[in-house]
């Protein structure tokens, strides 16, 4: 059986991340359903250049935010850091059958011979973001000479990537890398079909492939006994948290929140940054309303039929945007928070919308699968 190896944004970061780890589960997963007994996944241990120098258990020094205040903030809530690192490990362990080496730009044509995986997937998230990672990474990239012209992407994003004349022919040449590219949003996708000559389309996030049934497979039973609002933010944003605040006072809620500032609200909130993945899904499943500027944040309230409402953050407007369209939702974008509450989501329609995306983008993670097991 064909060994097809998924290498993405996941285990090494500067924080955890609830959205990376569970698109990696539904690439993962995805593969599994469609190889049958063709081909299986395989979830690359592999860590960006960016990355090898950040210390996960300690993430002051390359925090984005370091006014003193989000500083102190972060060493405050160590503790919940090193509590939700270690629940994240276990889950790369226990979730994926993972490569038993761990792969850097120095060791991967090691790849095939230590572990056996021949073909690649690369994606989801934001592994095309040159601006995030620094330049074209060779693993996000397919440029290991055993990964060119045997890998695809699936939903890989390009975030805030800009390019010119300089960068231009260097992305051609690491496109060209690939068999087919599934990309998560609209912006780049002329210029491929323009420029390399590979099929491709876009491709809704893998966490849309699956459905709410499956995350019940590794939910965790209900944490929180009492009504309460489920705060997630990925980026300190201080007119959501008085809109959360407001909200939880006027419904009689509590406030269930999961951000670096939690540990210093205790007198209003409830930290959960020490969620687990599991947790996660079971603290936005039985959340009587989701506040967030989490894409996945927006993704899983969607998932999980709730209310929401996403506030914009910096680099991640256009992505939640194009989201919301998918949904149907754009009214429940937040600006300052003083907008009116949006009414009731009527879930069967937006479901609807959804399954339609589905079929495409399964359709075309098939093929671009076939086309990469029988060149």
């Amino acid at each position: 059986m064909t060994k097809i190896g998924i290498v993405s944004f996941n285990i090494y970061a500067n924080f955890t991340n609830y959205g990376s780890a569970l698109q990696s589960w539904a690439v993962f997963n995805t593969i599994n359903r469609l190889g049958k007994d063709k081909y299986e996944a395989v979830l690359i241990d592999y860590c960006p250049r960016i990355h090898l120098d950040k210390d996960i258990l300690n993430p002051m020094k390359h925090m984005f935010d370091q006014d003193e205040e989000s500083q102190h903030a972060c060493i405050v809530t160590l503790p919940a850091i090193h509590e939700n690192y270690f629940k994240f490990d276990k889950f790369y362990h226990n979730r994926f059958n993972k490569t038993g080496t761990h792969y850097t730009f120095e060791n991967f044509e090691q790849i095939v011979e230590k572990d056996g995986i021949t073909k690649f997937v690369c994606g989801s998230d934001t592994i095309f973001c040159t601006l995030e990672f620094h330049g074209f990474d060779d693993g996000y990239f397919a440029n290991f000479p055993c990964m060119r012209g045997k890998s695809i992407s699936y939903a890989a994003s390009f975030g805030d990537a800009t390019f010119d004349e300089n960068t231009y022919p260097i992305l051609n040449e690491r496109l060209k890398n690939f068999k087919a590219l599934g990309i998560r949003e609209n912006k780049y996708i002329p210029y491929i079909k323009e420029n390399i000559s590979v099929p491709c389309k876009k491709t809704i996030d893998p966490t849309l492939l699956l459905t709410s049934n499956d995350y019940d497979m590794i939910c965790a039973d209900r944490i929180i006994r009492e009504k309460y609002i489920l705060l997630y933010a990925r980026r300190y944003n201080p007119k959501m948290f008085a809109f959360a605040d407001r909200i939880a006072e006027e419904k009689g809620y509590k406030v269930i929140d999961i951000s670096l500032r939690a540990e210093t609200l205790k007198d209003k909130h409830e930290p959960w940054y020490k969620a687990g993945v599991e947790e996660f899904l079971s603290l936005v499943k039985y959340a009587e309303m989701v506040i967030t500027n989490s894409f996945h944040g927006l993704i899983f309230s969607v998932q999980y039929r709730k209310p929401f409402v996403v506030f914009t953050r910096e680099q991640a407007g256009n992505k939640i945007d194009e989201l919301l369209d998918l949904f149907g939702l754009q009214k429940h974008m937040m600006i300052d928070g003083t907008e009116d509450l949006p009414t009731s989501i009527n879930y069967d329609d937006v479901h609807k919308r959804i399954q339609v995306a589905r079929e495409e983008s399964l359709q075309f993670f098939e093929q671009s699968l076939e086309l990469l097991i029988n060149e």
